[in-house]
């Protein structure tokens, strides 16, 4: 939506700039106008959204010396995430069902920093992120590793890449053989990602077959208005040196091959998250459906007088700015409470509330409702190293972090290309081109260079272990750019199999004590192995062409860069990838769907009654990709479920 007011003021600003071409005074008054323009918008946009409730007495009972007091409720969805979002909305579709959705953070709707496709990066380390670190990971140089979790409705698909890939169809064909249940395979799960995707058809991706993909759902996917011509040329080089070009990553043909990545994007080029997608102000408005903002869940409560415990209710509570926690309150379920907080937050909240290890809750004089020592266990995630060149188109975007007069007037442009047409850099996502592939792949990987073997931990002979993200900038850690005046650009290579599991534990008893989380990265050898290849293989596309003469500054020799890898040992590379490790932001697995795992294949937890768990911690194991796209699909699915059991 066009913002005709604030515009109008920055077009006379801008008419004032008219007279100084060519002279300095032209920068400095455009810097001025920018920002004038921009404070215009922010404070338009700053409106907040309806029914979402922040004085907890509406909807459930403090407690006081009196006993135990509720307010009742059908359902009670612990965590306004991605998965949370859309249970909320399919289950309040029901009128007869009343829904209480409780939330830690506040809307995501009017955050620009959310709303805008590069955006993202400035949420990390902020107010609405938790801010998170694992334990030091003892083969990756002992060093703590940061962890952004978004503290927003519609969690991470608020504060992501918002890439539009959804694994391989064996991934989920795996998933049905762990837990004894083909709902879960390709042929009968896909039918959930059809079910929410509304595919935007663009004339620039042809190959895009729209029968393939949903039209009508809630969750608008496309492929964002910017292709950096760097990207263009990763995906041609991609293919020079033996990798697929793939129409489309999301079908039953599979997932490897290369091509610029589907987005969970707007026509407006807006991010789409679960909150704006099924949270709209029509599904607000229903008297069965209230949302709790800013408002922790501390603790399930549980009916335990007969043999099987039986989930009643949640406490819940607040904490200000300040660390000043507010009353608790309470509020009952009389059906179900569903855990989706996250593969952080959902094994957390279990362990406080007594179902997890006995040997650990006891350890934290935590008394056990349930002893189920997959609670936490199987931690996994995606690790992600960076590889850094030097580029050469000369469109660089590092004007997107303003450092001078030059810089901010380029980034108003470019400010002002987003609002007005939904164009220009602003509406990247960073990461636009991708590129999956196999590492026993002989044609990468050639039997006469690769002498020795890998073990194979993919879900079948056609599903990818590595991925290649090529990056419009190149950064330091997660969000810093490496020097303000470098133009470069990175490859993230991702292990998208790996075999080292972590684990998580309570820190102590209190609820507002952030977990303990180890993801043991590369704890085994073949994560090592795989990602030394991915390496190899990054620096093997970018000095092909177009790469080499077109993107890769191929003579460069700056300190910061890593040119001179293509010269280094196995045994050199994999110091540095010990050294780099980070997180891609995908940890998953700590509440298991299948044997030894915590959930059933209906996501109940195990010996449990009126208890589900439904967000990335079902995982029984990791995709060859990203999960949002899967985390959506596993909560319509589960609605599914529920709204026949309930009927």
């Amino acid at each position: 939506m066009i913002l005709n007011d604030p515009f109008a003021r920055l077009l006379n600003l801008l008419k004032i700039l008219q007279a100084y071409t060519g002279t300095k005074s032209r920068f400095f008054l455009g810097a001025v106008a920018g920002v004038v323009a921009l404070k215009i918008i922010l404070k338009q946009l700053n409106v907040k959204q309806p029914k979402l409730i922040t004085n907890y007495a509406q909807v459930a009972r403090q407690l006081n010396d009196n006993g135990l007091q509720f307010d009742e409720w059908d359902f009670i969805i612990v965590g306004g995430g991605t998965a949370g979002c859309v249970l909320a909305s399919r289950l309040s579709e029901n009128p007869n069902m009343r829904i209480l959705l409780i939330e830690a953070g506040g809307s995501s709707k009017n955050v620009v920093e959310s709303k805008i496709p590069s955006g993202f990066l400035r949420l990390f380390r902020t107010r609405r992120d938790y801010n998170l670190y694992t334990e030091p990971q003892r083969h990756a140089g002992n060093k703590k590793k940061y962890w952004p979790r978004a503290k927003l409705l519609g969690g991470c698909s608020a504060m992501n890449a918002m890439m539009a890939q959804y694994g391989a169809p064996s991934d989920f064909d795996e998933w049905a053989e762990i837990t004894g249940d083909e709902s879960w395979s390709w042929a009968h799960f896909s039918k959930y990602f059809r079910k929410f995707e509304k595919y935007n058809p663009d004339p620039r991706f042809p190959h895009v077959d729209p029968l393939l993909r949903g039209a009508n759902g809630p969750v608008e996917i496309g492929y964002s208005a910017h292709i950096w011509p760097g990207c263009a040329g990763f995906v041609q080089a991609s293919m020079n040196v033996g990798i697929p070009f793939s129409p489309d990553f999301c079908t039953t043909k599979g997932t490897q091959g290369t091509n610029k990545v589907l987005t969970y994007i707007d026509s407006k080029s807006t991010r789409v998250t679960t909150e704006s997608a099924y949270l709209t102000d029509d599904v607000l408005a229903r008297p069965n459906l209230t949302v709790v903002t800013y408002a922790r869940v501390t603790k399930i409560l549980f009916d335990t007088s007969s043999s099987i415990p039986r989930a009643i209710g949640v406490e819940f509570s607040s904490k200000s700015n300040v660390g000043i926690v507010g009353p608790t309150f309470r509020a009952h379920a009389t059906k179900e409470v569903i855990v989706s907080g996250g593969a952080i937050y959902s094994p957390h909240i279990l362990m406080l509330s007594g179902i997890g290890p006995a040997v650990q809750l006891s350890r934290h004089n935590i008394p056990v409702v349930l002893d189920i020592p997959g609670v936490g266990a199987n931690l996994l995630d995606h690790p992600a190293v960076p590889l850094r060149l030097r580029e050469r188109t000369g469109k660089a975007f590092n004007h997107l972090t303003p450092y001078d007069i030059r810089t901010t007037c380029l980034f108003i442009r470019e400010l002002l290309r987003y609002k007005l047409w939904g164009t220009g850099p602003i509406a990247s996502n960073f990461g636009e081109a991708v590129a999956f592939f196999r590492s026993d792949d002989p044609v990468l990987f050639p039997p006469a260079e690769y002498k020795h073997d890998i073990e194979d931990a993919s879900s079948g002979t056609d599903a990818p272990d590595i991925e290649l993200i090529m990056c419009t900038a190149a950064v330091r850690t997660h969000n810093g750019l490496l020097e303000r005046q470098l133009e470069a650009y990175q490859i993230l290579i991702v292990l998208l199999r790996p075999t080292s599991k972590g684990s998580l534990f309570l820190k102590s008893a209190d609820p507002w004590d952030n977990p303990l989380m180890d993801p043991s990265y590369l704890e085994t050898k073949h994560d090592l192995d795989v990602l030394v290849r991915g390496v190899r293989a990054a620096l093997k596309i970018a000095h092909t062409e177009p790469m080499s003469t077109s993107v890769t500054d191929v003579h460069s020799a700056h300190p910061e860069l890593d040119h001179h890898f293509s010269r280094l040992s196995d045994a050199e590379l994999a110091d540095i990838v010990r050294d780099r490790v980070e997180t891609l932001y995908h940890p998953a697995g700590t509440c298991a769907m299948g044997p030894g795992g915590v959930v059933d294949s209906n996501l109940r937890v195990q010996g449990t009654r009126g208890l589900r768990v439904c967000d990335a911690s079902i995982f029984p194991k990791l995709l060859s990709g990203h999960p949002t796209g899967a985390i959506i699909a596993a909560a319509e699915k589960l609605a599914d479920v529920i709204k026949v059991q309930y009927a």
